[in-house]
């Protein structure tokens, strides 16, 4: 494992699944931080927003959350309001947030991991749903 890579992962998410697979694809042994189940503090989602250069609407989750419930596409939500959501609601992180020397970055799409890590290996790479992603030199399909 190596602690210059780190993942927020949702196992039960299949961007999340095929972003962990990369990595480990390109030789990188991240931490894996289950975020509903160790979900980050309010300064480490401060800092990783920063890091991003985005703002907490940008990593709001609707779909499979309580997103709609709460109300929250409603503009009268400050940042530090918005932040208390997702320390009640874990979910309504978007997913997965990948750290690496290169960067932070939300992977969605999940190719995005790509320009975190090492050259991957001249070998292909398919997601869980057949996408190729890497052709068998190891460059990427688009």
């Amino acid at each position: 494992m190596n602690d210059d890579y780190l993942i927020y992962h949702n196992p039960g998410c299949g961007t999340s699944r095929n972003v962990l697979a990369l990595m480990r694809h390109c030789g990188v042994q991240p931490r894996v931080i289950e975020y509903l189940k160790t979900p980050p503090s309010r300064d480490e989602l401060r800092r990783l927003l920063t890091d991003m250069g985005l703002g907490v609407r940008d990593i709001l989750r609707e779909r499979g959350t309580p997103y709609a419930e709460l109300g929250l596409d409603q503009p009268h939500w400050s940042d530090e309001q918005l932040l208390d959501f997702i320390e009640a609601h874990p979910i309504l992180m978007n997913r997965p947030i990948v750290v690496t020397p290169r960067g932070t970055r939300l992977c969605r799409p999940s190719e995005m991991v790509l320009d975190l890590l090492p050259e991957p290996p001249m070998r292909p790479f398919a997601k869980e749903d057949g996408e190729m992603v890497l052709n068998a030199q190891g460059r990427r399909v688009r």
